[in-house]
Parts: C-alpha cells; structure tokens; sequence
C-alpha cells in the first residue's frame, strides 16, 4: 500500500505532457540531459522528470485557545505500515490525512472533496500509478489539523483516491522532524 500511495502522487505529478494548469513549471532534461526548468510542457524527446503549480501563500494560524500556542509542537505517532496519520477537517467537514512528504500537494478523494464541499476549478488528465484519470484542481477554504488551521489551501481532488494525503504545499510551512517512532510539526517562524 505504501509503493501504491507513492507512486499514486508521484505520478500525478508527473502528468507534465497532460495537465494544463496555469502557472505550471515543468523540470525537464534537455537532450544534453542537463536539468532546466520552463513554463512549457518538456519536448517529445527529452524526459519529463517532474512539475508543480505554484501555490498561493498561505499563512499558518494558531488555535488561540491552546496553552502556549505559540511554541507548540504537534505529534504525530508512527502507524500502521510506517506511515503517520493525522485527523483534520477541510471546510469543518473531518478527515483523517496521510502526511504524504513525496505529493506536492494536498490530494483529496472525491467524496471527501464532495463532502466538504471543496470545488473543482480545472479539470485535467492525470498519470497515476493506477494509469491515466481525470482529476481536477481546487481550493480548500479552511483546512486544520491538531492546532493549525490554514485557510486557501491548493488541492488536487482525484476520483480513484482512497486516502487524502497531506502534502508538502501544507508540510513546507512547518518545521518537520522525524525520530524513534514520532513526527513532530512545528510553526516556521
């Protein structure tokens, strides 16, 4: 289940030739195979080696009603399989996410965006491990989890996902640590 989950978000991010969001940025290898990053879908004949959308900024809030807000760290235990689990809510609606630090974005299924009430924006093909599926891109209005609510949070909502997987446009805005068993987050100031 864990390679699945992987290569689910790798592949979505891979969808270079496909997905055609604004202010996509492509990383590709020329054909001297040296690294460059472009505004365009890579070139027939050289490799598409990832892409991103740019994300709003998105400011981190703290639940003004936990003691000593400010300093406070968030863990996480280690669950099944390895991976960390954390409920949330997107829009108020509860979810419990996957923290993905490998999907560059917050990845939701269907039914919980429905649930939430999270619109799709733009829809687009997308590669996944699982072959190619439509999916589209979204906005989440609040998403929260543990003490930290973050509000206009980009997402991609995929229809064959089974779990929503926190991202790394939500996991960047914090300090992340990892050791014996325990993932601690923690406000980047």
């Amino acid at each position: 289940m864990k390679n699945t989950l992987l290569r689910l978000t790798v592949a979505i991010l891979l969808a270079a030739n496909t997905c055609a969001w604004a202010g996509t940025i492509f990383k590709c290898r020329n054909s001297a195979g040296v690294m460059i990053y472009q505004e365009k879908p890579c070139e027939k004949e050289a490799q598409a080696v990832s892409s991103w959308t740019a994300t709003s900024a998105t400011a981190v809030e703290v639940d003004a009603d936990a003691p000593d807000s400010q300093d406070m760290v968030l863990v996480i235990g280690q669950g099944n399989g390895g991976h960390y689990f954390i409920d949330g809510a997107v829009n108020d609606s509860y979810v419990n996410f996957v923290i993905d630090t490998g999907a560059t974005t917050v990845s939701l299924p269907l039914a919980t965006a429905s649930n939430a009430g999270v619109k799709c924006k733009k829809v687009a093909m997308m590669n996944t491990g699982n072959g190619v599926t439509q999916g589209c891109s979204a906005t989440i209005q609040k998403l929260k989890f543990g003490h930290f609510t973050l509000r206009y949070v980009d997402a991609v909502v995929m229809p064959n996902l089974s779990q929503p997987l926190l991202g790394m446009n939500v996991l960047k805005q914090f300090r992340v640590e990892q050791d014996n068993g325990q993932m601690r987050l923690s406000r980047k100031y």
